[in-house]
């Protein structure tokens, strides 16, 4: 798309350290704010490779095909190394660079410590702040390839849910992700290169049971858990209450 992204300002630019993480972690969201008519926006810190059955452009493809089953209209690659991502200055202007062209109202990002998986996304989640800080600085123009600020005005996270770390988050929602779990399910289908028949349906199953773990916990059949580095605030409680279910589990359980 690029031109440069048909100079308008974004709904959404959701952030991961490689493709696939923003499938995994709030990919349900993603699809249900494109059905909602938001602007949405992909961005991979790095193309993922090397791993042991994967291929540069066996990655690239996967990450189109996961971004069609989305209906996100816009990925884009930082092409940052993977296995070495780090936050540092760098990074953070060329990913500030990208804020400060597509000009989102808010940037979601993933988070969350995983000493069982890849240090790249510990160094997204500081990295992705970091950019956010960066993208309205000014008389810093040459750093941002001339491009002018733009102050991000919400940042949210996508949490891994199995960060090593127990947070308490100032402010958490339950997204209502029933109409497009199974979108989800098959965007994460999309990486065989990661998932394998055995691999697949474990990640599927572990999906699954946090979705509807989530979703029970606000009156949904499925749901994907977004947290904010502040409170939630509201002008209108009760308009504010009106947009969650009434009920503490679905009516109809799924299955």
């Amino acid at each position: 798309m690029p031109l440069w992204a048909l100079e308008k300002p974004w709904d959404v630019v959701a952030v991961g350290a490689h493709p696939d993480d923003l499938e995994i972690l709030c990919g349900g969201t993603l699809a249900g704010l494109v059905a909602q008519g938001k602007s949405v926006a992909m961005v991979d810190l790095t193309d993922g490779e090397p791993t042991p059955r994967g291929t540069r452009q066996s990655r690239i493809e996967e990450s189109i095909a996961a971004q069609k089953e989305l209906g996100v209209p816009l990925r884009l690659l930082l092409d940052l190394p993977n296995r070495n991502l780090m936050d540092e200055p760098g990074n953070r202007y060329q990913l500030a660079t990208i804020f400060r062209r597509l000009r989102p109202h808010l940037v979601l990002g993933i988070a969350g410590r995983t000493p069982a998986g890849s240090p790249d996304h510990h160094q997204a989640h500081l990295l992705i702040e970091a950019a956010r800080f960066g993208s309205q600085l000014s008389q810093w123009e040459e750093r941002y390839a001339m491009t002018k600020p733009w102050r991000i005005p919400h940042l949210a996270y996508a949490p891994f849910p199995f960060d090593a770390e127990e947070r308490i988050w100032h402010g958490m929602c339950i997204v209502d992700i029933s109409k497009t779990f199974e979108r989800k399910l098959r965007s994460v289908a999309c990486y065989p290169s990661q998932f394998d028949g055995p691999r697949l349906a474990k990640i599927q199953h572990t999906l699954t049971g946090h979705a509807i773990y989530w979703g029970s916990r606000t009156g949904f059949s499925h749901g994907e858990r977004i947290c904010f580095p502040t409170p939630i605030g509201t002008d209108n409680l009760l308009n504010t209450l009106s947009g969650f279910a009434q009920t503490p589990a679905p009516v109809t359980l799924p299955g």
